[in-house]
């Protein structure tokens, strides 16, 4: 798994290496099952202490995307394919959606631009078909 970090960019370095994970699971490059690198390798591979993958690592834990362990290591616990979220995440996520959307809209930016990004950004991920994008029962489009 090839990770982009900027070691000086404004976002931590453990949530940079989250947020890359959660990425390459949500386009279909780390489907569940998956093995992720080594805690040490990556921190080797990216020039990190490796508390700071650990720290990217955990999170993914928390969040229900990674299973680790001793033995098998980082794996990929879901993907777009595995069902329904867990409870509770998807009230938790729907309250960062309203602070991300929140601080657009204090930065001055217009709802269309918003919605528009939205939809740019929602293309590059793999999402389970919907009945509607699978179509009918005799498989005509819908």
């Amino acid at each position: 798994m090839l990770l982009s970090i900027e070691p000086d960019g404004p976002v931590p370095i453990y949530q940079q290496i989250r947020d890359r994970i959660v990425e390459a699971i949500a386009r279909g490059r780390q489907p569940a099952g998956s093995a992720l690198p080594p805690i040490r390798q990556l921190a080797v591979d990216l020039g990190v202490n490796f508390h700071t993958v650990n720290k990217g690592y955990d999170l993914l834990r928390q969040e229900g995307l990674l299973r680790l362990g001793r033995k098998s290591g980082a794996v990929v616990r879901r993907d777009a394919s595995s069902g329904p979220p867990d409870p509770g995440w998807a009230q938790d996520w729907a309250g960062r959606l309203r602070t991300l959307l929140a601080e657009a809209a204090a930065q001055g930016m217009p709802a269309t631009d918003i919605v528009r990004g939205c939809q740019a950004a929602i293309g590059d991920f793999a999402f389970p078909a919907t009945a509607a994008q699978a179509g009918n029962e005799n498989g005509s489009p819908p």
